[in-house]
């Protein structure tokens, strides 16, 4: 089957990672002074893992309908380093020398990953963009 536009699907791929990326960054940065989260213990930071489908379609034969350039995005937690201590005795999750174990969270980190990531999503939009408007203007060739 001959697509209208062929790179569409790899492109809608990768915006919807960018997007999967931004809302984990957003929630790295919602939880920031969270020092305990649902599991016990401070929010440990959520990193986004991109990944390529082509594995999967090797690895099943016939691809299953995946498009093999397209790309998968993995949500981990950051659980190798921890977070700072800050002394603060009066912290209601204080341990018995005072001190509270803050998030993994760099806020300036998060900042420039969130920059990266709007960025690449806007250039991917912009391919998507040109792809329509290329598509558009080959059908008006020959009227």
């Amino acid at each position: 089957m001959m697509r209208l536009v062929p790179g569409a699907d790899t492109t809608a791929s990768a915006l919807n990672a960018e997007r999967i990326k931004l809302e984990a960054i957003s929630q790295n940065i919602a939880n920031a002074n969270v020092t305990d989260a649902p599991g016990g213990g401070p929010y440990q930071r959520k990193e986004v893992v991109f990944e390529s489908i082509i594995n999967e379609a090797i690895s099943s034969g016939s691809g299953n309908g995946v498009n093999p350039s397209s790309v998968k995005a993995k949500i981990t937690t950051d659980s190798n380093n921890d977070g700072p201590q800050i002394y603060d005795p009066e912290h209601p999750h204080a341990d018995d020398a005072g001190y509270v174990q803050m998030p993994n969270v760099n806020i300036h980190e998060e900042m420039v990953n969130m920059i990266l990531a709007s960025r690449s999503y806007e250039a991917n939009l912009a391919a998507m963009k040109y792809g329509r408007r290329m598509a558009t203007q080959t059908l008006s060739i020959g009227r």
